[in-house]
């Protein structure tokens, strides 16, 4: 029988679940962009709001690290699982600021494909929300991480679709640069997610 002598410190199990609320928060107010009149400019203002408050969480769990002499799994996977939650919320916001800075807004909508990536976002935070409150049990996971990696293929999909719709001619040359740069971060984004899964699936290999 496995013996575990590290210290259960619950305050970092709550640092990524405040943290997967706030992508969930963050997939929310991105999922505003698929409604018949998105406020593009409230939009990339909200995500803003949430990322700083997302950076709040981040840094406190940062100092908890520095503070902590025994922590209660490998600091390494901490501060790469605290990193890699803040890095998806940094490619949301970026989406948002995009979208607004470049006048997107002056289109009939944004590309079908692109509103795929938004909702393989959204279901990504969920399931990523759901997951952080059990990852201090280190059990019933697997369904976690195998579930982000097929929802990380769905946004492949939907992302070289994107594509082939963008250099299709059906939009002018400044307009695909636009969307393109859009485009990245949103595939950013769900590539983020499956980061988080491999690295909680890590912690949880090297624990059990």
């Amino acid at each position: 029988m496995r013996i575990n002598f590290r210290p259960t410190e619950d305050a970092f199990y709550a640092f990524f679940s405040e943290a997967a609320v706030n992508l969930v928060r963050g997939a929310e107010i991105l999922g505003q962009l698929s409604e018949a009149t998105p406020d593009y400019q409230a939009i990339s203002d909200q995500l803003v709001e949430t990322e700083h408050a997302n950076d709040d969480v981040t840094h406190e769990m940062l100092r908890k690290l520095n503070s902590t002499f025994v922590t209660p799994f490998d600091r390494v996977d901490i501060y790469r699982l605290g990193s890699t939650l803040d890095d998806v919320m940094d490619h949301m916001e970026a989406v948002g600021n995009l979208v607004y800075l470049y006048g997107l807004s002056q289109l009939p909508s944004l590309p079908r494909e692109m509103h795929e990536l938004i909702e393989v976002i959204k279901a990504c935070a969920a399931v990523t929300a759901e997951a952080m409150p059990r990852l201090k049990a280190m059990k019933e996971l697997e369904d976690y991480w195998i579930e982000v990696n097929r929802l990380e293929n769905e946004g492949d999909r939907a992302y070289r679709m994107l594509l082939v719709r963008l250099f299709s001619g059906e939009y002018d040359a400044l307009t695909v640069l636009k969307l393109k740069e859009v485009a990245d971060e949103l595939e950013a984004a769900v590539d983020a997610f499956e980061h988080v899964a491999n690295t909680v699936e890590t912690i949880v290999v090297k624990e059990s």
